[in-house]
């Protein structure tokens, strides 16, 4: 082998290896990305079940129910649409009817709802997840606090919890 098919072998190993470590980031990324979806958006476009994504909106009034243990039923909507959601874990101290949530988790096929493993629950009364505020101000359910007419949603904190009740 002369010098220049060596310094050729190398770089296309390289190049190689290079294109190998980008490809398994890509599919690592590809497996964590949950797609965000409100109540609306899945009567349009329907997720297949297993399929992981985030499903946010408000809290329908009346609609909290608890079951066993720490099992939870509740129902998210954006005014347009609702969706059936259980949760197993400790629910965030600040969640309650009316109130924004962002849940992460699956759609069950054998009941139709969405079974939930993490929940992103209102912080305060100036926050709403960025996600649902932008959501509510495109289909003109926002409301506005009474003084100063700032959005409810100007803060970007918010509390959350998982199956162990962890807040992050």
């Amino acid at each position: 082998m002369t010098r220049k098919q060596k310094r050729l072998a190398i770089i296309g190993g390289g190049m190689s290896f290079i294109v190998a470590a980008v490809l398994l980031v890509m599919f690592a990324f590809g497996q964590s990305i949950a797609y965000f979806y409100m109540p609306a958006d899945l009567e349009k476009t329907p997720v297949n079940p297993g399929t992981r994504i985030r499903l946010g909106g408000l809290v329908a009034e009346g609609s909290i129910k608890r079951g066993e243990g720490r099992t939870v039923s509740f129902t998210v909507t954006d005014g347009e649409a609702n969706v059936p959601v259980s949760y197993t874990g400790i629910l965030p101290d600040l969640f309650r009817e009316g109130q924004g949530v962002v849940t992460e988790g699956v759609f069950d096929a054998a009941t139709h709802g969405f079974v939930a493993d993490s929940m992103l629950a209102k912080h305060d009364e100036n926050y709403m997840p960025k996600e649902v505020a932008d959501r509510l101000k495109d289909k003109g359910l926002w409301q506005h606090t009474e003084e100063g007419g700032q959005p409810a949603g100007a803060s970007t904190e918010g509390a959350s919890a998982d199956k162990t009740g962890a807040t992050r």
